[in-house]
């Protein structure tokens, strides 16, 4: 908008921190010196026959307006950010799996579903940063189906989940008899700073790695090795966790 010529007052968000990635922040706000409000919301719309401005005011914990940080913008257009959930309308209709958090079909390593021979991938497993890891997803569907056509013994699953911050993992589910490196996609909850990222499974450390910054707007991953898997029993649980550094 800014390029097109309009003058854009601020950008409000009502979290403590900003879902977007830092270098969008840089490059499109920071840049043109475009105000960014952290938890901030509009709470009033002013206008009748078209936009006026807003009142935006500060929100505390719960996500409720502040009194007495109520301000005026005066402004002819306001655009909403609501989110965004993966595209699940046919993986709904078909009876997959589904994932309460990332709102995606549960998959395994290779990107199958709870319905065997169905893959998913990309935007409609679950809400990506960057375009490459679509393309990476959609590599790794590839070839689960074509390991699926060609025939495969019956997998033995171990599962993933996230606990300390780690709000879910993609996978959800990964064959212990995998020859191959898998990687796990995390988001974590809350911005965290100097922490660890440990992955276990039976008490055993598997993964443990250093992060100067995690945030909500950046996905994350960690590897398991196949020396790791195959060490593993079918129902075991592999935890990807944040923990003090």
């Amino acid at each position: 908008m800014t390029l097109e010529g309009a003058k854009v007052e601020c950008v409000c968000e009502v979290m403590p921190y900003s879902g977007g990635l830092q270098r969008n922040i840089v490059q499109c706000l920071e840049d043109f010196d475009i105000p960014l409000y952290l938890s901030c919301t509009v709470i009033e719309v002013h206008g009748t026959d078209r936009v006026t401005g807003v009142t935006i005011a500060d929100v505390d914990e719960k996500m409720l307006p502040i009194p007495g940080t109520e301000r005026y913008i005066e402004c002819d257009t306001v655009l909403l950010s609501v989110g965004l959930i993966p595209e699940n309308e046919l993986s709904n209709q078909i009876g997959l799996e589904m994932d309460p958090i990332t709102r995606g079909p549960k998959v395994n390593e290779m990107r199958e579903t709870s319905h065997k021979g169905v893959f998913a991938c990309g935007n409609v497993l679950q809400v990506h940063d960057l375009v490459d890891f679509v393309t990476q997803e959609s590599q790794i569907a590839g070839k689960g189906a074509a390991q699926y056509i060609k025939g495969t013994t019956e997998p033995e699953y171990v599962t993933c989940k996230g606990i300390n911050g780690v709000r879910y993992t993609v996978p959800q589910r990964i064959n212990k008899n995998n020859p191959e490196e898998v990687k796990i996609y995390f988001r974590v909850a809350n911005v965290y700073k100097d922490k660890r990222v440990v992955v276990t499974c039976n008490g055993k450390e598997l993964w443990n790695r250093k992060k100067l910054k995690l945030a909500p707007g950046e996905m994350e991953n960690v590897f398991i090795k196949p020396e790791d898997l195959a060490t593993m029993n079918a129902g075991d649980e592999i935890v990807v966790s944040i923990e003090e550094a």
